[in-house]
């Protein structure tokens, strides 16, 4: 017994097909938008490489940008098809072709779907990424006499400014690492050669930041070195001050912010796949009415559409059934290649 049955008379075949022809149009937009935003998505990416330790993934964007290339091209052709079914004689051509491409539609509806759902995935593998590439950022940051390093200050700064953030966790990663560099340090001054034989590596360390994790709201002309000390300022207690440096880290800065873009992408793509689903749908639909038609030359005559030929369970045992003879094929295909060969070795 067929699933889903419904009727259609001539107009109602008519107004199916002309709806589907204005929702594939509408599909072809829709598509554009998700490249776009997959474009969008690589270029951000792209613009803070330097801070990812150069290996974020792109497996998401390049994944959008793809569905929408196709997404435009499968409903392009859809819209055409659904145009030609109004023409008996220009549906003839595409009759034979409709069954595989519906099959192709229901694959690429189901890749959509994988998309969307990698969408709110990412976070997991951009923390990563971003903890190791800021932790470099953080220790490049003096290297402006480096090749290849020279740019990450800029960059550093940039960041800290853009995201009101400071270090990588927080203000305090500052203090671990060496972020002046010994050109502007008076190597000869008592206090410097001191600082650097208090540590075992040889650093020059502070309780400093550099000027990006300055908030410019807080009224106090802001506290950049000795953080820790209290006697250094007046009227101040770093244990209870509110400190006027940005409080969060780079790091949870910047995955709220692609946190927001992938849960809007996400959501976006989501919408795009009921879409494309319910295109499907009825050009399933229009499929089984336009095949059921028991009168060609009667074009007012009635039909059934239909979703499913036969149940879900039955459907699901007859597609098991074909991939076991198709194994089955194989097998007896490679028995005979190897049964050819033996005579020749012999």
């Amino acid at each position: 017994m067929a699933l889903l049955k419904v009727k259609f008379d001539q107009k109602k075949r008519v107004k199916l097909a002309q709806g589907l022809w204005l929702m594939n149009w509408l599909s072809v937009l829709a598509g554009i938008i998700v490249f776009s935003l997959g474009l969008f998505l690589k270029i951000e990416l792209r613009k803070r490489s330097d801070v990812m330790d150069n290996s974020e993934s792109h497996f998401v964007p390049n994944s959008l940008i793809a569905v929408g290339m196709l997404s435009c091209v499968f409903n392009s052709l859809a819209g055409k098809i659904c145009y030609d079914a109004l023409d008996p004689a220009k549906y003839a051509k595409w009759k034979p072709w409709l069954k595989p491409y519906l099959a192709i539609c229901v694959l690429f509806n189901i890749a959509l779907f994988l998309v969307a759902l990698c969408c709110f995935l990412l976070r997991g593998s951009l923390e990563s990424t971003l903890d190791q590439g800021l932790k470099n950022g953080m220790k490049y940051y003096r290297d402006t006499d480096t090749p290849g390093r020279c740019f990450m200050k800029k960059t550093m700064d940039l960041l800290q400014i853009e995201f009101k953030c400071c270090g990588n966790s927080g203000f305090r990663d500052w203090f671990e690492i060496q972020w002046i560099s010994n050109r502007y340090l008076d190597l000869s001054s008592k206090e410097v050669k001191d600082r650097i034989k208090s540590n075992v590596d040889g650093r020059y360390l502070v309780d400093g930041v550099p000027f990006s994790c300055c908030n410019p709201n807080s009224p106090r002309p802001c506290i950049q070195y000795q953080l820790t000390n209290n006697s250094a300022h007046y009227s101040y207690d770093h244990q209870t001050e509110e400190l006027n440096l940005w409080l969060h880290g780079c790091r949870a800065a910047l995955l709220s912010y692609y946190d927001g873009l992938m849960n809007s992408m996400g959501a976006a793509t989501l919408l795009v796949w009921f879409f494309e689903v319910t295109v499907t749908v009825g050009l399933r639909y229009l499929h089984t009415a336009l095949e059921g038609v028991s009168n060609p030359e009667d074009p007012e005559c009635e039909s059934e559409g239909w979703l499913l030929e036969k149940s879900i369970p039955e459907t699901w045992k007859a597609f098991l059934e074909s991939l076991k003879k198709l194994g089955k094929g194989n097998q007896v295909e490679a028995e005979g290649a190897d049964a050819g060969q033996a005579p020749e070795a012999g």
